[in-house]
């Protein structure tokens, strides 16, 4: 009989944050526009989300900081969640959470560069356009 299960050092945290971390982004790459075009509206939360996927894009960001906010945008993307996003009214909650709490331990990294480009992609006045 063989043994199927992967060798002891692929388990290492050495090789499984970079495959996760791979999945998260493929995950958000392929989908964090179009759930975001989808609900805009309904996504308070919009324009720190959009910062936070500039920010998770830019090469000058540290990697355990892209893995943060990659897993948070990923926890978005997903269409199966702690609170499902149709629910009017409680279906962000969780995402904002989870988003807004990977944006606390990372926010020295978010630059006005990653919000300028924010508010562009959303069509969003520049901030010092603001009435």
């Amino acid at each position: 009989m063989t043994d199927k299960s992967p060798p002891l050092e692929l388990e290492s945290p050495k090789f499984a944050l970079p495959a996760v971390m791979a999945r998260n982004e493929k995950t958000v790459r392929d989908g964090f526009w179009k759930k975001l075009a989808k609900f805009a509206g309904r996504v308070p939360f919009a324009e720190d989300a959009a910062a936070a996927w500039f920010c998770a894009r830019d090469p000058k960001t540290p990697t355990r900081v892209k893995a943060t906010l990659l897993a948070a945008l990923a926890y978005f993307v997903l269409p199966t969640d702690l609170i499902p996003d149709f629910i009017t009214g409680l279906g962000f909650t969780d995402d904002a959470t989870v988003l807004m709490a990977a944006i606390g331990l990372v926010s020295t990294h978010l630059t006005p560069e990653h919000r300028k480009a924010a508010r562009a992609a959303l069509h969003l006045p520049p901030l010092d356009e603001q009435p």
